[in-house]
């Protein structure tokens, strides 16, 4: 007898057929279409590791939009922990943070890109990462989610306006 039948028969059935039970072919979609997507965006946030290294190619480019050198290591660090964050399992405030920490990043490049005139492509790559940061978080699973987690759920606007005495 194993432990999950000596605790809870009940539990112990949940567990043996929640394996055994195919994916919806929506479930799995989403699932496909939530790492393709997240793939996608860590692999662009990989230039963070150019960022954080200094390199030539960064930095001009960095400075000709109008921002100082020093700002690159912080930008390269907040990609690699924005990577980390997304790819490592729980966390799910951190990962909510990362996605909005790439999302300011790249519609702030996409600003800088239209001040300085820069050629339509710099622009539309950039929109582009910015969309696929949307649809990587739209489409995560639940258990990555900051509402799966056990987090507080937001209380109802009585609850938060009654006092108790």
């Amino acid at each position: 007898m194993n432990i999950l039948n000596r605790t809870s028969p009940e539990l112990a059935q949940r567990v043996s057929t929640a394996s055994t039970r195919p994916r919806s072919g929506k479930k799995k979609a989403q699932t496909v279409g939530y790492w393709v997507t997240t793939g996608l965006l860590v692999f662009c946030m990989t230039g963070g590791i150019f960022e954080l290294l200094g390199m030539h190619t960064t930095k001009d480019g960095l400075m000709r939009l109008g921002y100082p050198a020093y700002i690159l290591p912080a930008l390269g660090l907040g990609k690699i922990l924005a990577i980390l964050a997304l790819l490592w399992p729980g966390l799910p405030r951190l990962k909510e943070w990362a996605y909005a920490g790439i999302f300011f990043n790249m519609l702030g490049a996409v600003v800088s890109h239209v001040a300085c005139k820069d050629p339509v492509w710099t622009v539309v790559v950039t929109v582009t990462i910015a969309a696929l940061t949307l649809a990587s978080w739209a489409l995560r699973p639940h258990s990555r989610r900051l509402d799966a987690q056990g987090s507080p759920q937001l209380r109802s606007l009585e609850d938060a306006t009654s006092t108790s005495v």
